[in-house]
């Protein structure tokens, strides 16, 4: 499901914010921010088309499509959305590069290694070497939340870190 765009003024790109479940790919270039905590979100891009796009994913594997109407929180769906997006605009798959962001461990009381975010990570970057697509760039895990903007004019990701609730705790505790 494409996420909402808004415009921002004078010389600025056109913005297109995404939520959970979302994606958006295009072939002119804007910036597509996202709010990370435990979800991961995957940005793609073909320097040769100068086509880019990013999801946003919830949950790993697969969704029942007669039980979901929002199937690309799924990281199976999300992906192959994705990518099939991107090619349909005229990206080549082989020139497909990732970058991925999320993964944090933000809910207090989780054990990292069962939190959802550390498995988001793992389906992620075992779906992109199946496919063949090289992760040129990743900031992922910790207790963090994230901003992530990226440029798909460009493939280029500005981040911002903010501290979870979980950080806080630790912070705390120490």
């Amino acid at each position: 499901m494409p996420g909402s765009g808004d415009s921002c003024c004078g010389a600025c790109k056109k913005r297109v914010t995404i939520s959970i479940g979302e994606y958006h790919v295009s072939s002119t270039p804007v910036v597509i921010t996202t709010l990370l905590g435990s979800c991961v979100a995957v940005c793609l891009f073909d320097p040769g088309s100068r086509i880019g796009g990013m999801n946003h994913i919830l949950l790993p594997g697969r969704a029942d499509l007669k039980r979901f109407n929002l199937p690309s929180r799924f990281g199976i769906n999300a992906m192959e959305l994705l990518i099939s997006s991107m090619t349909a605009l005229g990206a080549d798959h082989s020139r497909i590069e990732a970058k991925i962001f999320g993964g944090s461990s933000v809910i207090p009381g989780i054990i990292e290694e069962q939190a959802v975010g550390r498995k988001l990570v793992e389906f992620v970057t075992c779906f992109l070497e199946k496919e063949r697509i090289r992760i040129i760039g990743s900031d992922l895990g910790g207790f963090y939340v994230r901003n992530v903007y990226f440029h798909t004019g460009t493939g280029d990701v500005y981040l911002k870190q903010s501290h979870s609730m979980k950080s806080s705790i630790l912070v705390a505790e120490e």
